[in-house]
């Protein structure tokens, strides 16, 4: 599909105008989601997706983004330029009617872009609005014209300031100290997103620069979501050598998917429509997963790979799966609580159909990597009808022995699940001192005894072998697996609480694999935390302080006098009487806890796969790099 259309046509007379932009400051959070680092992060994004607009419709090659050093970005394209002509209508440039009015560009007719992205659809006037100030530059017509901005208000008439014989945009700004939380962009939070956008737009070459930090990236694929797989699986065991790819064009659609299997036990899919990921899913990831499930079974059953009436389901084929769905299409019907979900209807048919004659072609031509493929899924449904049945027995078990909940487990009495607070404890000491020095109406306390198994290694049959999640399962209501329902959380503050070293850090991991895994609707409710214990006791005389880093001991010895002073450094929770405890580390008003938010759903499974995975060289890698970074190590 050619997206391309007259270069001519995109002048004032594209630009349409649906409603102004008195509310964006009063209320930003509705343009732009939050007013923290998201919202921050997502002006640079709205200002990147009309660059990628440019690129989509074929005028576009190169974006560069650059973080300056006085806070400020500066995004610059080489597509078109925006129009500086005249607006008949409105008796302005249409350049400054872009930056300044709500809803108000080329991308609302289907004859300027056919396909455009951004999140909300709000552009760059939103941007305008929330900036301390906003200066944009426009290479066209041979000339370089310019308009400044404060607070979304133009200071100045756009103007000419130079001939060139380019075209393209370039727009700096500064985001509002006084709306945003915080005003600092991340280098990291950033290259994650323009990366991902290099993936999902073959051949366009995007660059990211800190000139503070010294810092700088670039992002060009030219096998676009084939070299995304490749990405996501490269710390893992891949079945077949090449990912698998479909590609096809229906009307004003395109459908476009790449999937590769990994010896791993879990499955990463993608789905994106028009470069906004969809996690929600939608149509499009109903319509691959519908033809996946039936075209694998129809394969497995005609080359007599099943066993009697054997069916496999959709999670047994998606077992160690990594895929990506991207589709881009005219009108992207948005639905769901984060307007992420795809709802075009006959986008399902479109990928059902693609995927089903796909896939089932590729099976039939590579006998070798179907039959490695089949037999993954089969052991994969023989591992889940363990599981099933190990769940069933623990059921049965708890329901003769009169309790659903683990002897080990110290409930609370709170019965609001809301109020209520689970800390996962590292051994039997810290768990006595724990349970002796909580506050039994809210804080229930679950002391494991050694390290959990490494789930990243096991399939779940093997998982519910272990006594210990076991327990925690069991201490958590939720169920796991296919029986995982998140309203039965019985604790809405589950707190890891381990000690500060090595072996700490290690069982920290292992939990923290284990609710990524097979409990990740918790992780993104926001109902795991970390427990910040002290490291430092620090007494002189009858003055008593707990310090929770060096820094801190640093600045307290500074304070306190480095003469006549005891310092205790806690190498674990069980040093700690109860009451000290309590005061540190389990009292609501004055303990530090750190809650664990999902922020990439793509940066999260690699690291995993990286730190609890089979191969050893990419974690090596991965120490050697983050050591200079590692604080409080104890060994």
């Amino acid at each position: 599909m050619s997206n391309e259309v007259p270069a001519q046509t995109y002048d004032a007379s594209s630009i349409q105008v649906l409603e102004g932009l008195e509310a964006v400051r009063k209320r930003p959070s509705m343009y732009i989601g939050s007013t923290d680092y998201r919202g921050l992060h997502h002006l640079v994004y709205e200002v990147v997706d009309n660059s990628i607009d440019e690129a989509l419709a074929g005028y576009c090659n190169a974006i560069d983004v650059t973080i300056n050093p006085n806070g400020s970005v500066t995004v610059t394209d080489n597509g078109r330029g925006i129009p500086v002509e005249m607006h008949e209508k409105y008796k302005k440039p249409a350049l400054e009617i872009v930056m300044t009015i709500l809803h108000a560009g080329g991308k609302f007719d289907n004859r300027t872009y056919k396909v455009s992205g951004g999140l909300h659809g709000v552009g760059v006037s939103v941007v305008n609005a929330l900036s301390e100030y906003l200066e944009v530059e426009v290479k066209r017509n041979g000339k370089v014209f310019f308009q400044r901005y404060e607070k979304g208000k133009p200071v100045c008439e756009v103007k000419i300031i130079g001939e060139t014989d380019q075209t393209g945009t370039k727009t700096t700004f500064k985001p509002d100290k006084s709306i945003f939380e915080t005003v600092e962009f991340q280098f990291d939070i950033l290259a994650n997103r323009l990366r991902e956008l290099a993936y999902l737009n073959k051949g366009i070459r995007i660059t990211l620069s800190d000139l503070g930090a010294q810092k700088s990236a670039e992002y060009h694929y030219e096998g676009g979501i084939n070299q995304f797989i490749e990405y996501l699986n490269q710390d893992k065991t891949v079945l077949h050598p090449k990912p698998i790819y479909f590609e096809r064009e229906k009307d004003t659609t395109k459908v476009e998917i790449s999937m590769q299997y990994n010896d791993g036990y879990s499955e990463v899919i993608l789905a994106f429509a028009n470069n906004i990921n969809t996690h929600e899913g939608g149509t499009h990831l109903s319509g691959f997963r519908a033809a996946l499930t039936r075209t694998v079974n129809d394969y497995a059953r005609k080359n007599n790979m099943l066993k009697g009436d054997m069916v496999l389901s959709g999670e047994d084929i998606r077992e160690g799966l990594t895929a990506i769905i991207s589709v881009k299409l005219t009108n992207p019907q948005f639905e769901g609580q984060t307007k992420t979900k795809l709802g075009n209807s006959d986008v399902k048919g479109i990928v059902e159909s693609l995927v089903g004659d796909g896939l089932n072609d590729y099976l039939e031509e590579n006998p070798a990597d179907a039959r490695k493929i089949i037999e993954k899924t089969v052991q994969a449904f023989q591992a889940r009808e363990a599981a099933r049945k190990a769940r069933e027995l623990t059921r049965r078990k708890s329901a003769l022995e009169g309790s659903t909940l683990p002897g080990k487990l110290a409930d609370c009495s709170e019965k609001d699940a809301s109020k209520c607070e689970l800390y996962i404890v590292e051994g039997d000491s810290a768990g006595g001192s724990a349970k002796q020095g909580r506050n039994r109406l809210f804080q229930a306390i679950l002391p494991l005894r050694g390290k959990i198994l490494n789930v990243e290694k096991a399939r779940l049959n093997k998982i519910l072998e272990s006594a210990e999640i076991r327990a925690l399962i069991t201490a958590l209501g939720t169920g796991v697996g296919e029986d995982f329902v998140l309203d039965k959380a019985r604790y809405h503050k589950i707190i890891l609480m381990t000690d500060a070293d090595v072996d700490g850090a290690h069982i920290r991991t292992l939990l923290l694999t284990f609710f990524y895994r097979y409990m990740q609707q918790i992780v993104e409710a926001g109902f795991v935390y970390i427990a910040q214990p002290p490291l430092y006791r620090i007494k002189k005389g009858k003055e008593e302080k707990y310090v929770y880093s060096d820094r801190e001991l640093n600045e307290a010895l500074e304070a306190m006098g480095r003469t006549n002073v005891s310092i205790q450094r806690y190498k674990g929770l069980g040093e700690m009487n109860p009451e000290q405890l309590w005061s540190t580390t389990m009292d609501p008003a004055t303990r530090t806890m750190y809650q664990v938010k999902l922020e990439d759903v793509i940066e999260a499974d690699r690291t995993f796969t990286l730190l609890m995975g089979d191969k050893v060289e990419p974690r090596r890698e991965f120490i050697v790099k983050n050591a200079k970074f590692v604080k409080n190590l104890d060994v």
